[in-house]
């Protein structure tokens, strides 16, 4: 068995992270930290919360999503403000339906602490993300920050929403996709149990046997 990590690593160079000293060993006898934490910084996974008022939240969310096979589509290395379609799933097209769980590998976290990894980022199109409803899609892996364009809020709102609408659970800002090397792997990502959260950072792992 060998177990990849897929997350990026909270520290307080993370946008949307800061980090303090909360106890010393030296003074207190022990560490301590306080941590705060946006909801979606790093790697994390959204509810439907996020962008549907009537939306589930977190604590709502079936784990047993969460937890399964999945299917590695390479698409890298992925140009930037790519607009990934259907026609780019190629051959694995054919293998996705209901239940599936999809992790797009992109490379866009090697440009993790730049300015690009956020504004140029390759995305999930209208087109695809109405193909991974009709399919019946369970969830979807991808490297950056979003799957849709976040300076673009039209765009932002129709493909979070129309995925939300669908049930397909979305997992964004994954790393090390390059270090698999099988194309159906077994995926893990589990959000902490926030009351009426609208996401979490996940610790996400792939498991190849």
């Amino acid at each position: 068995m060998r177990v990849i990590d897929l997350s990026l690593t909270v520290d307080g160079e993370m946008p949307g992270v800061s980090i303090s000293v909360a106890k010393r060993l030296e003074v207190e006898g022990w560490n301590a930290t306080t941590l705060s934490l946006y909801s979606h910084c790093g790697t994390h996974m959204d509810a439907p919360r996020h962008f549907l008022s009537d939306g589930a939240t977190l604590d709502q969310q079936d784990l047993s999503v969460c937890v399964g096979d999945a299917i590695v589509i390479n698409l890298a290395p992925a140009a930037p403000k790519q607009l990934i379609s259907v026609a780019d799933l190629g051959t694995h097209a054919e293998s996705i339906s209901a239940g599936s769980r999809l992790l797009f590998r992109t490379d866009w976290h090697k440009r993790y602490g730049t300015p690009e990894y956020r504004n140029e980022l390759p995305r999930i199109s209208m087109e695809l993300a109405d193909w991974l409803v009709d399919r019946r899609v369970a969830m979807i892996g991808v490297e950056p920050p979003s799957v849709a364009d976040v300076n673009n809020a039209v765009e932002l709102t129709a493909v979070h929403q129309t995925l939300f609408r669908g049930n397909v659970l979305i997992v964004e800002g994954l790393a090390n996709l390059d270090q698999l090397t099988r194309t159906s792997v077994e995926f893990i990502a589990l959000p902490m149990k926030v009351g009426g959260g609208d996401g979490s950072p996940v610790r996400a792992i792939a498991i190849e046997r």
